[in-house]
């Protein structure tokens, strides 16, 4: 799903992985299909894209998003971890498995408090 300033409260409702990208990036371009395949496989969570432009600005200064491209982990609405810059494929894949797992484990312990 495309994110705007008026829809991202509806759209990021548990873990949400945000892939920031300008339209004439190339790495944003080449990251992208990579980020897809690596989502694709999982069950717990869900890929929007955040396309920087004037209409998106707001929405990108409130996630502190300063180049592209950019990966954000939220849960909920609030960032949990980014990544920014190309990555290969096996290290976006180990970073996204290590933050969503550190993830899950807080919110685990949360509930047994």
């Amino acid at each position: 799903m495309k994110l705007n300033l008026k829809n991202y409260q509806e759209a990021l409702q548990g873990i949400s992985i945000i892939e920031v990208s300008g339209e004439s990036c190339a790495n944003c371009l080449s990251l992208l299909p990579i980020l897809h395949r690596i989502v694709e496989a999982r069950k717990d969570c869900v890929l929007h894209h955040l396309e920087a432009s004037s209409e998106t600005m707001e929405l990108i200064k409130l996630f502190k998003v300063e180049a592209v491209p950019t990966i954000l982990i939220m849960d909920y609405c609030e960032v949990y971890a980014r990544c920014r810059g190309y990555q290969p494929s096996e290290i976006l894949e180990v970073w996204i498995d290590a933050k969503i797992q550190e993830l899950k484990n807080i919110k685990k312990r949360d509930i047994n408090v």
